[in-house]
């Protein structure tokens, strides 16, 4: 999820419902997906990046876009337009999808969660929000309604210490794990929160109107637990969990497979599925599963050319999105997505795309950085463990 840095005027950006408050705290805003959005605060990176890691973080991402599709041919309509199980996704249940194009690229990534009666709650990525929803009204508008929900903030509380925070100002919160969630009282004000986030840590994300972002805000600041973290902590926390940013590590020219996404995509939508195909670039993914799965773990290297890695730098050398990468021999064999020196991890950590002989995690390899090799060693990801609470 998330999307890229965006340049802009003051004049041009817009502002979240916490803008205000932003300001009071001392933040640092930088242009950011369109909007005006929080970099860090006084304490700066590191430490917000730690505490999130130790306590409870809270994280304003007001720009992303939310909607809600309903009507009885929701599910049914929204599957027509990415490669996961919409149907069967059961009341209550979030899940991580992928929008595609007719190629098989990657539009953008989503959540997605079933509220019941009919109804979907969709969460995309800010940048993103307006051809989004674009496309899904183009697509499918004819078959369900497609409510934009402008009105509404987006607040992510993250951390070992959030779930402690929730149950305090939330009885009954407790009770969600990961990708559930639903309509709560937090303090008294009225919002739906799901027990999520992307970080690698427990923790919820919620959706309140935005007359009441404010006020939740303060409460949850309020908590001994909970500090202010801004869009850099952001980043360097979701790399070290290995998640993707979009418009970095995926855009429409990545694929699910090339992006090694395809934990996301569940068996009744692939190949011999009960629902398999019937989404946009299907032909080209599917063949891609299969040369992925190959016999006895032979890839396919003509179907599926390259892949998304992730990188230990073997030298305290930070390796930056852009920078080149290739084999010892000097040839050309990819290129860094996202990367910096991770503050959980104490050393340079990144990802992105190998040719597949190169993709094996232990392979060694080379970035180049300021015309000078830098040795790195293809790793597993994450580089630090998930703690999500599965119960």
């Amino acid at each position: 999820m998330e999307s890229a840095l965006a340049s802009a005027s003051d004049d041009d950006l817009q502002k979240t419902p916490l803008h205000a408050l932003h300001l009071e705290l001392g933040a640092r805003m930088v242009p950011f997906a369109g909007y005006a959005m929080p970099v860090q605060y006084p304490a700066g990176l590191m430490a917000e990046h730690r505490h999130t890691r130790t306590a409870a973080g809270l994280f304003d991402i007001s720009h992303m876009g939310q909607l809600r599709l309903s009507g009885p041919d929701a599910a049914a309509a929204f599957e027509t337009l990415m490669p996961q199980d919409v149907i069967g996704l059961a009341p209550g249940k979030q899940r991580y999808g992928l929008l595609l194009d007719d190629e098989g690229g990657i539009l953008d990534d989503l959540m997605f969660f079933n509220e019941g009666g009919d109804s979907i709650f969709v969460i995309v990525n800010g940048a993103c929000k307006a051809s989004d929803i674009a496309h899904i009204q183009a697509r499918i508008g004819q078959r369900c309604q497609v409510q934009p929900l402008p009105d509404h903030a987006l607040l992510a509380l993250q951390g070992p210490q959030a779930a402690a925070v929730m149950a305090r100002l939330s009885p009954g919160s407790e009770k969600y794990v990961f990708m559930t969630g639903g309509p709560l009282q937090i303090g008294g004000i009225a919002a739906f929160a799901t027990r999520s986030g992307y970080t690698g840590e427990d923790g919820f994300e919620i959706s309140v109107a935005a007359r009441d972002a404010e006020a939740l805000a303060r409460l949850l600041l309020a908590q001994p637990e909970v500090q202010p973290i801004g869009l850099g902590a952001r980043n360097s926390l979701r790399l070290e969990a290995g998640l993707c940013l979009y418009g970095n590590d995926i855009d429409t020219t990545t694929t699910p497979v090339e992006a090694a996404l395809t934990w996301s995509i569940q068996k009744v939508r692939r190949s011999g599925g009960a629902r398999e195909g019937g989404f946009p670039g299907a032909a080209k993914v599917l063949a891609q599963l299969t040369a992925a799965d190959g016999a006895a773990g032979h890839l396919d290297h003509d179907t599926l050319k390259r892949k998304r890695v992730g990188l230990v730098a073997l030298e305290r050398v930070p390796v930056r999105d852009g920078t080149p990468l290739q084999s010892f021999e000097g040839h050309a064999i990819g290129q860094v997505t996202s990367g910096l020196l991770g503050p959980t991890v104490d050393r340079p950590v990144a990802m992105g795309y190998v040719a597949l002989a190169y993709a094996e995690p232990g392979t060694r390899i080379q970035a180049i950085v300021r015309g000078k090799p830098v040795p790195m060693e293809v790793s597993t990801m994450p580089f630090v463990p998930a703690r999500y609470f599965r119960g």
